[in-house]
């Protein structure tokens, strides 16, 4: 699985983003360079070599080349958490598993995503004299692509096996009472995630000029998870407000 993945603006397919392994850099600014991957973000308020990403295993590290402005990195699923990286600072390692990093510009405020969608995990108790083992299915139950899944596949764990999936609009419904502000972009964001961390492979039934249909994507992460019991039917309370919900 790549380390790190960035999702310009305005991505509109896979295509338009960028995956960085461990190691991996890719600067960002106003100007390409005539070497290497960039992030080429057209403002005049933008530095021409504004910043670069490196991706370091679980996680990345921003550095903000500006000379004069801080840039803000948010975590779109926290309670106001984000981290501030001022002009000059290098390597700055940002925590988050979603990312949004804001670029004052001018008048405007400009962001980008960055995704860290790989876990690594401890194989055993004991010396790590080894590289660790990354998990088959790097899955976070107090995110909301979580819950997103679990709504999925509430049918179908409801004893349901050929239950019709949820359109948006009723995973929406569902979802509201405990994520107010869900949408049906919201719910497409989150599936569109589910795909990447779960490595599903495109689907041959694609729209003219675009990526998969939103139905095949769906029925392939519900037909994975319940294969492998991502989701199990104690994780149901999370749509009744019985445990934690996702943050």
């Amino acid at each position: 699985m790549h380390s790190i993945i960035v999702v310009p603006m305005e991505s509109a397919c896979p295509d338009d983003q960028f995956h960085l392994d461990p190691g991996d850099a890719l600067r960002f600014g106003r100007t390409a360079l005539p070497r290497g991957p960039h992030l080429t973000i057209p403002h005049e308020g933008v530095s021409r070599e504004a910043g670069e990403i490196t991706a370091a295993g679980a996680y990345w590290r921003l550095s903000n080349l500006s000379g004069a402005q801080t840039y803000v990195v948010e975590n779109p699923e926290g309670a106001g958490e984000h981290i501030k990286v001022p002009p000059g600072r290098l390597d700055a390692p940002v925590p988050f598993e979603f990312s949004r990093v804001v670029l004052p510009a001018g008048s405007d405020l400009l962001s980008f995503d960055v995704w860290a969608p790989r876990h690594d995990y401890l194989d055993r108790p004991g010396p790590r004299d080894g590289a660790p083992t990354a998990s088959a299915f790097p899955l976070d139950r107090g995110k909301r692509y979580f819950q997103v899944l679990v709504a999925l596949c509430a049918s179908r764990l409801r004893g349901e096996p050929h239950a019709a999936l949820p359109t948006a609009e009723e995973l929406v419904e569902r979802l509201r009472p405990f994520w107010p502000s869900v949408s049906p972009a919201s719910v497409a964001w989150n599936i569109d995630y589910l795909a990447v961390k779960l490595r599903l492979k495109p689907a041959p039934d694609t729209v003219p000029g675009g990526g998969p249909r939103l139905n095949g994507k769906k029925e392939r992460l519900v037909s994975l998870a319940l294969r492998f019991d991502l989701v199990r039917e104690d994780d149901l309370t999370l749509l009744t407000g019985k445990s934690g919900a996702a943050r």
